[in-house]
């Protein structure tokens, strides 16, 4: 794309590491994406002679400005795609000829629909011995839950290997010379393909016929065009099949995803893609209006806050008697400069740290002062940089619905809310409720795999923080923790291979001089029965002044079951882990005031949600450490018996009542844990693993005996949802046959579908360390697996001891 656009003057290759947006040396030594990359170029080149703009002319033909973002593919590096989808206003969705349809392709193409982007399909390497272009058309239908609409057909030469592309919209057929560059390429009309080459235009009727029938199912104003063009499919403009097709894409939910054909590789079908990428997906003003929450509980959209629908007056914080006036509301959006999303983070060696923004609104310049309404801080943007891999280009401005890049902002961080806002005081910002004004957020999974960090030396603790503080703010998928009994650090992440990419950083750029541990699971720990009512006093100082509180507190086994009661003086609330809080106020009602007129309510200091505030602060405090293992807590009620005429006293302080819950539940779970011992559990993935027929039986026997794992079901690759199944007929798919007799297309055609199969278990997350590397071996490096946290399972006594001596050492 960069090297037909005009940025690049030589293509980049994966092979031999010289790709522009793989640029760091643990991409360029894998041959894989780590890191989302930004690159812009236009597209026509600037040097085509590009027409004006023209209703009877594609976009394709008008000048684009592309911001690209090269996201990774492996399913440990799923953060990196979700916060570039974040920001994205479209999406191409490479497919392997090969492979197909694959299990991490399902996931990443999950999330895109959760954020409403739509998305046109490139299946590459149909130069590959073994490609079958028909066999993943209909995958799309059957696995990604879409019609896929055929743009593109392989055109194949007399040794059945690829030579060009059949365009089904423009109906003429592109020949690229054989070894070139992918820039000499030979148009035939279709008269000219039914002289040279009618297997191919009898091809390309059967594709254009099957286009516009799909289309005609989804889009009204196709079946207009076709009865204009009296009922013939060819003779319908390509203007306006790809009027229909684009929308179709930017209606949600997407249901129809065009589909071309091409060979990177060999430098084929790369420039109908782009023209693809300009005529069907859409500009940043074609997106849904971005979602946004302001003075605490206002939500809505963007535009409309700025065009006034939204009332700021209603939701800035008013003294009584006053509000904010609708001039002053008025006033107060047209303050507003810019509005500005930080996707990314980076460490640059030779420029400090990068923070990747998204404008949305208005544009950010040179020297403007930005208010991060999430940590309700200005910083300042000395430059503004637009990005093109690992090199930087300093500019003005960045407009909205651009990408660019600031240096120097010290805490910004993934996620954070930038705004630009004329006469704000930059320390305490613009005016309520402006000031937290912010968009959608990005969600970060939860990391499941961790290691420990040790400094080699004291004098590198410093360091190794500051190193570590620098990663989180790249990735924070990545999470730190401090385990106070051992004094460790640990490092927690997504998988196996992201721990492996972040202890590389570490070591090596950033330059720690620290131990890595191996890889540790997170267990958890649950007591087996009731302790009696523990009742704590904490009497200390604080700070130089006197504090005291009281706490009576009980713990259970949680059953699972929300048991609902029946008393309004129980409050209760879940907590994390499967942890449940049930403050008990007998003398209290819902609003704090006292039951019994004698009995002293609760001081002025101390609102009952105050109370209940610090009680949980405690009780969560206390169940971050187990009383035999050291684990977190898991499946555990805890009850909190507050009465304010024990537990307060004339100096209690919020911060007094908490210590005094986390003493009083520490206390109740020793007192559960001497009485029986408590178990262990341990984090259960759901597993996905897509195997051929023959090799099947030996992946179930491996995870149902030798990895203590159970199968949830069997099926064939080709299973979907129910609802897929029934909105997606893959029978009525319109696919061009594959001229290989052999090879995985046989076997699809004996079977009736594909001879991949899908197992789907529950397997403990300590037996999934290294199985990538076992289920080759077992599958002959054709199975493929991806994995999601399922829940926390009590484990047997067996894995239980074994685990235990494990840690201690001891492997006999």
């Amino acid at each position: 794309m960069l090297y037909y656009s005009g940025f690049t003057r030589r293509i980049g290759d994966v092979d031999e590491g010289s790709t522009v947006t793989d640029f760091l040396p643990a991409e360029r030594a894998r041959g894989i994406t780590i890191q989302s990359a930004a690159i812009t170029f236009s597209w026509p080149p600037s040097s085509a002679n590009t027409q004006p703009p023209s209703s009877s002319l594609p976009r394709s033909s008008v000048h684009h400005n592309i911001n690209l973002i090269d996201t990774p593919g492996h399913a440990d590096f799923t953060f990196e795609v979700l916060r570039s989808l974040r920001v994205l206003d479209g999406a191409v969705c490479i497919l392997d000829g090969v492979a197909g349809v694959e299990a991490q392709t399902e996931k990443v193409w999950s999330q895109a629909s959760v954020y409403a982007i739509p998305r046109i399909i490139f299946v590459n390497k149909l130069d590959r011995d073994g490609a079958a272009f028909s066999r993943t058309v209909k995958e799309v239908g059957a696995r990604l839950g879409v019609w896929p609409a055929v743009c593109g057909v392989p055109w194949w030469n007399a040794e059945d290997k690829l030579q060009g592309v059949g365009d089904v919209v423009g109906l003429r057929g592109l020949r690229y010379a054989e070894g070139g560059d992918g820039k000499q390429v030979d148009a035939f009309s279709l008269q000219q393909l039914e002289r040279d080459n009618q297997k191919l235009a009898q091809e390309l009727r059967k594709a254009r016929t099957a286009l516009v029938e799909v289309l005609s199912e989804h889009d009204d104003e196709m079946i207009e065009k076709y009865l204009e063009a009296d009922e013939d499919h060819l003779s319908i403009s390509s203007a306006d099949v790809i009027e229909s097709m684009r929308r179709c894409i930017l209606r949600h939910p997407q249901q129809i995803a065009p589909v071309l054909a091409g060979a990177s590789f060999r430098n084929v079908g790369v420039q109908p893609l782009l023209d693809a990428v300009a005529d069907l997906l859409p500009s940043p003003h074609e997106r849904p209006d971005p979602e946004i929450s302001f003075g605490g509980s206002m939500r809505g959209g963007l535009s409309q806050l700025l065009s006034g629908k939204l009332s700021v007056a209603a939701a800035a914080p008013s003294k009584p008697g006053k509000n904010l006036s609708k001039d002053k509301a008025s006033f107060a959006l047209q303050n507003l400069e810019a509005c500005a999303l930080a996707f990314k983070v980076v460490a640059d060696a030779k420029r400090g740290v990068l923070v990747y923004v998204r404008v949305y609104s208005g544009s950010i310049s040179r020297n403007a002062a930005l208010w991060n309404t999430n940590l309700q801080m200005t910083e300042r943007a000395p430059r503004v940089m637009k990005m093109y891999a690992n090199d930087a280009v300093d500019v003005d401005s960045i407009p909205a619905g651009q990408i660019g890049v600031i240096p120097g902002l010290k805490a910004t961080r993934t996620g954070d809310t930038l705004i630009s806002y004329t006469g704000a005081n930059p320390k305490v910002g613009p005016p309520a409720p402006m000031n937290s004004l912010q968009l959608r957020p990005i969600d970060v999974p939860p990391p499941v795999f961790f290691v420990s960090v040790e400094p080699s030396s004291l004098a590198e603790e410093k360091h190794i923080k500051e190193a570590l503080d620098l990663l989180l703010r790249e990735d924070p998928s990545l999470h730190v923790s401090l385990d106070e009994e051992s004094g460790q650090t640990h490092l927690a992440g997504m998988g196996e291979l992201h721990l492996e990419i972040a202890r590389d950083r570490l070591v090596n750029d950033l330059k720690a001089k620290a131990r890595i541990g191996n890889i540790e699971i997170g267990y958890r720990e649950a007591i087996t029965t009731a302790s009696t009512e523990v009742t704590e006093t904490f009497d200390r100082d604080v700070g130089g002044k006197s504090s005291k509180a009281g706490c009576t507190a009980l713990v259970s086994p949680s059953t699972g079951e929300e048991q609902g009661t029946t008393s309004t003086q129980a409050h209760t609330s879940s907590m994390t882990d499967d942890n449940r809080l049930i403050v008990s106020t007998p003398s209290l009602h819902v609003d704090g005031s006292s039951v019994d007129a004698e009995q002293p309510g609760l001081p002025s200091h101390l609102p009952l949600q105050a109370v209940l505030q610090a009680l949980q602060n405690g009780v969560s405090a206390a169940l971050a450490r187990g009383p035999t293992h050291g684990y977190a807590v898991h499946s555990t009620e805890i009850k909190v018996i507050f009465d304010p005429s024990k537990d307060i006293y004339p100096n209690t302080t919020s911060a007094a009542l908490s210590s005094a819950a986390r003493l009083a539940v520490q206390r109740a779970l020793k007192d559960s844990a001497t009485a029986s011992e408590t178990l262990m559990m341990e984090p259960v993935m759901l597993v996905t693993i897509s195997v051929d027929e023959d090799s099947m039986g030996s992946v179930v026997h491996d995870i149902s005996s030798a990895r203590g794992g159970n199968v949830v079901s069997l099926g064939t690759e080709d299973d979907s949802s129910a609802a897929e199944r029934s909105a997606i007929n893959v029978s009525r798919i319109y696919a061009p046959p594959d001229p290989f007799a052999g090879g995985h297309a046989a076997a699809e055609a004996s079977s009736g579908g594909s001879a991949l199969r899908q197992v789907v278990a529950r397997v403990p997350l300590k037996e999934m360390v290294g199985y990538l590397k076992h289920l080759r071996s077992l599958t002959g490096g054709r199975g493929t697996f991806t994995m999601a946290v399922d829940r926390f399972e009590r484990m047997s006594t067996q894995r239980q001891r074994a685990v235990s001596n494990e840690m201690r050492g001891d492997y006999t």
